[in-house]
């Protein structure tokens, strides 16, 4: 008998460690979403973004292609050089495709000393209000 593992055991084996690993992450996402930003309604975004900062995270091609009415394009990918863009003594409302990479901007904004920050819940893939798109 072989003292080593089989390959249904380590195969087995591999993929719990990749969900244990997946599921660390979303706790981590999680956790970010809490400390830095409230996650919001599409409803309570609506009610509240007169008063705000909307910024769009997701880069320029998807913005021009579809975006919140009112928001503005800073792609999360030049936001650690584009921060100073946005008031800080104003609210800040983030959305991108989904929450992740609201969830990595309100970080950077959080650790950069802003503090009322907020993410769309159901971010702009399920968002029904009203949009803009880039005429070409």
């Amino acid at each position: 008998m072989a003292l080593g593992l089989s390959n249904m055991n380590m195969l087995n084996i591999l993929i719990i460690v990749l969900i244990a690993a997946w599921v660390i992450y979303r706790v981590y996402q999680y956790a970010m979403r809490k400390k830095y930003a409230n996650i919001i309604t599409e409803e309570e975004f609506t009610q509240g973004m007169r008063k705000a900062q909307v910024i769009d995270l997701r880069e320029k091609n998807d913005f021009d292609r579809g975006h919140i009415m009112g928001a503005r394009n800073v792609p999360l990918t030049v936001l650690k050089q584009r921060y100073v863009e946005i008031r800080s003594d104003l609210p800040v409302y983030l959305y991108d495709q989904g929450m992740m990479l609201s969830t990595r901007a309100s970080k950077l904004l959080g650790k950069k000393g802003y503090s009322d920050i907020s993410i769309l819940k159901s971010g702009y893939a399920r968002w029904t209000g009203k949009t803009k798109t880039k005429k070409y």
